[in-house]
Parts: C-alpha cells; sequence; structure tokens
C-alpha cells in the first residue's frame, strides 16, 4: 500500500515539472539581463529612475544635449552588431549633423505619399498576405511579406518581384531574430540584399543623399526602409492583432465600429506593447536636474518606454482601448510616445505609420475572426501564435477548442525553450558584440566599415 509521503512527494514533482513552462522562463530572463549587465557593463543611467523621475522623462528626453546617438557608449556596440552591415549608415544611429540632416530629408520625401495612395497600398498588400492564410499562423511572418512589398513600392515606386520580397523578408527576419536572441546572425541573408540593393539604385524613385557611395546609400536603405520599416511594421500590427484574437469583445466592437474606435485600440496597444524597449541616447553637455544636481556629458540616458507609458494609468497592465476614448485626457498629456518626441529624433513615419496599422488591422477583420491562448509579451518573441477563421465559420467548435488548448500548450513549452535559448545566444552575442567594438572602431577610425 502507498504512503502518503510518497504520495505527496510525486505530487508535488508532478506539480513542479506541470508548472516548469509558467515560472521557470521568468528566472531565466532574470539571468539572462544579469549576465547581460556583467558582460556589457552598468554605464547606463535608467529615465525613469531615481535620478530623472517620471515627471521629468519628456523634459529630458527633449533636451538639445541628449542628442548623442552612437559615440560613447558601450551598448553601441551590441546595436551596431545586430543591425549590421552597415549600421553606421542607420538612420537611427547616425550622429547628428549634416549627414543626418540629408538622410533624414530623403527619408521624410519617400515617406511623403497621399493617403488614398498609402491606404490603397497598405490595402494590396495585406490582401495577399491573407489571400491563402487560415488556420493557426504566426502574426508576425504574417506580417512580414505584406510591408516588404509595402516598402519596397515606398522606395522604387513599383510592385515588388518575389524575388526582392524574399530577400527582404530574410533580412528583416534575421535582424528581429538576433534582437530578440532567438537566433545569430546570418550574415549572408544580410548581405544578398545590400547587394540587390546597390545593383537597383538607378531604379529608386527619389534622389538619394548626396556624398554617400553606392554601398552606404543602398545600407541607408537597407536599415532604414527594410530592417526599421519592415520590422516595425510587422510587430505593431501583429501586437494589435494579438490584443484583439485575445480580448473577443474588443475584436467584435472593433469590427463593428468605426475607424475611431479602431484608433483607440491602436493607442492602448502602443501603449502597453511599445515597439521600442529602451532608447539609448548619450549626452552632448550637461543637462542640469536643479539643487546642484547634473547630469555631465558623456552619460548614457537609457529611456524605458514600458515604463514610461505605464505611469500614471490605473490598474496599467490592463488593455483598455477606453483610455484613449474622446472626451478623456488628450493623448499629448498622456505618459504615451509610441513614436517618439518631436525634439529627439521623432520616427519619421509617425504620420503613416498608424494610417497603415489602421488600413492592414481593418482588412484582417474584414477577412477573419482571430483567437489566440498564447501569451503576449512587448518583446513578441513567439511571433503572435493565432489561429484565424474565416468570417461566416462557427465559433468554438470542438476542433477549434482543441487547437487553442494545443496553442497554450506549445507555447508554455516552447517559451521554456526559447528562454533557454535566449540565455546562451544572447550571452554569446553580447560577448561577441563587445569583442567586435564595431561601433568603437567607427569612431576612433580603426574600421573602414562597421558592415560585419
Amino acid at each position: 500500500m502507498l504512503t502518503a509521503a510518497p504520495v505527496a512527494v510525486g505530487v508535488a514533482v508532478a506539480a513542479l515539472v506541470i508548472g516548469v513552462p509558467r515560472w521557470l522562463p521568468g528566472r531565466v530572463v532574470a539571468l539572462r539581463g544579469w549576465v547581460f549587465t556583467r558582460v556589457n557593463g552598468d554605464e547606463s543611467i535608467p529615465v525613469p529612475g531615481d535620478l530623472i523621475g517620471v515627471d521629468r522623462f519628456r523634459e529630458v528626453y527633449s533636451h538639445p544635449a541628449a542628442s548623442g546617438r552612437s559615440r560613447g557608449a558601450a551598448l553601441s556596440d551590441l546595436f551596431w552588431y545586430w543591425l549590421s552591415p552597415g549600421p553606421e549608415m542607420h538612420q537611427e544611429h547616425l550622429e547628428a549633423g549634416e549627414r543626418y540632416d540629408a538622410v533624414a530629408l530623403v527619408t521624410r520625401r519617400i515617406l511623403s505619399v497621399p493617403r488614398a495612395r498609402a491606404e490603397e497600398l497598405t490595402r494590396r498588400c495585406v490582401a495577399r498576405a491573407l489571400r491563402d492564410s487560415r488556420g493557426v499562423v504566426r502574426l508576425r511572418d504574417l506580417m512580414m511579406p505584406a510591408w516588404a512589398e509595402f516598402s519596397y513600392e515606398l522606395v522604387f515606386g513599383e510592385p515588388c518581384p518575389p524575388y526582392a520580397r524574399d530577400l527582404i523578408v530574410g533580412n528583416a527576419d534575421d535582424v528581429v531574430t538576433a534582437l530578440k536572441c532567438c537566433g545569430l546572425r546570418h550574415m549572408d541573408r544580410r548581405d544578398r540584399l545590400t547587394a540587390y540593393l546597390t545593383q537597383s539604385l538607378p531604379r529608386v524613385r527619389h534622389e538619394l543623399p548626396a556624398g554617400l557611395t553606392a554601398r552606404e546609400q543602398a545600407l541607408y536603405l537597407q536599415g532604414a526602409f527594410f530592417n526599421t520599416a519592415v520590422v516595425q511594421m510587422s510587430e505593431a500590427v501583429a501586437h494589435v492583432l494579438m490584443a484583439l484574437a485575445r480580448h473577443p469583445d474588443v475584436q467584435a466592437r472593433a469590427r463593428d465600429g468605426d475607424d475611431r474606435y479602431l484608433d483607440q485600440v491602436i493607442a492602448e496597444t502602443l501603449r502597453l506593447y511599445p515597439l521600442f524597449g529602451i532608447a539609448h541616447r548619450v549626452t552632448t553637455g550637461d543637462i542640469p536636474l536643479g539643487e546642484g544636481a547634473t547630469i555631465p556629458a558623456g552619460s548614457v540616458l537609457c529611456f524605458d518606454y514600458p515604463a514610461f507609458h505605464r505611469a500614471g494609468f490605473p490598474d496599467p497592465e490592463r488593455f483598455d482601448p477606453g483610455r484613449f476614448a474622446p472626451g478623456r485626457a488628450p493623448i499629448r498629456k498622456l505618459n504615451h510616445i509610441p513614436f517618439g518626441m518631436p525634439a529627439n529624433r521623432p520616427c519619421p513615419a509617425s504620420r503613416l505609420a498608424p494610417l497603415a496599422m489602421r488600413v492592414a488591422v481593418r482588412e484582417t477583420l474584414r477577412a477573419c475572426r482571430l483567437d489566440s491562448t498564447a501569451s503576449h509579451t512587448r518583446s513578441l518573441p513567439n511571433r503572435g501564435p493565432c489561429l484565424l477563421t474565416p468570417l461566416g465559420v462557427a465559433r468554438h467548435g470542438p476542433g477549434q477548442r482543441l487547437t487553442l488548448l494545443f496553442m497554450r500548450v506549445r507555447d508554455d513549452w516552447e517559451g521554456l525553450w526559447r528562454s533557454l535559448v535566449q540565455l546562451v545566444l544572447g550571452t554569446y552575442m553580447v560577448w561577441d558584440a563587445r569583442r567586435s567594438r564595431l561601433c568603437e572602431r567607427h569612431f576612433s577610425g580603426g574600421a573602414g566599415s562597421a558592415g560585419s
């Protein structure tokens, strides 16, 4: 006869094993953060933090001296490593000056398309992505080809051929996978896109920045439009669709409502799941804080978007589009800056992106219903598992319920395995980036190109 003690031990062990996917990933993430700090150094000043509170976030972010981007920060070596080839030509990492101004002007010109054309282009690209998409999909993967085609047509003014689309998707997916420490870099995928863009420069519909070599022009396009734009638009729309999939009542209202409510949904999604986690800046001069306190020149400020977006909101972890309903406080007075701030490198697509996102989400809602039991976090390392069901099909039949249960179990165990992969690969990439010193060598004149 079994005694009570062995049975109790067996139950405890079983509970521990079953619960592993719930508690272990968080511990591994914490360990990964500790390792990153040990390897990469602890050089930054967190904002908000002990020195700079939430109430001064906007003030410090907008200060003219908070304008350095890469030079002088060990953290930059890591971002340059992830964004290679050509991080020195990536618009977000160029230091202020004539080159940055010239590149930023061209970016604004390429993005300055009439609203009707932007909406029509978005509809075409998203419709192609949705054409044969049913069942369980990964939302980020679903959307990436659409935004690859969208960006291509903005740059070249003509439909994107399949070969170019595949190059762009391969490049963007490799960048974002490395950024999330879910996989190592594959520079051959990225270099193939660089070569294609270099030979395609004569077909670009706008004059490119003067004073750049052909390779530099290609790297500028690759960084601004085929890394940043494709990755961030894919993730932004995936976040919105994932939020709708996990909140059926919001999805039903968004499908039947007008665009004003959908704008609220998008705003709340970007509040809870901002595309930027940390934006680091290097101070180019002293920033006085009052009462004798000063942030000295050369300091690295790490602006924490998620922390800022949660401050000042009741029950900040709850998804509630009503926070942005008409009659509430104007968005400009809320802790809500999904596209940055005008005084410090604002997102050049801050006008176009919300418009295109709205059309993409609306097209998806017109085609299918979304359901998901997978986890939804800001970094979206699971790429947004979701069940797409054509409208008109019965909701939650036995097959669908089984699919959703399987999705949840699979996501839990994938999260466990992924956290271990991120720990190992992330630690290696942080070490390799510090060893390579791409940013430091570039500014010291020790490297002709920070492309590898």
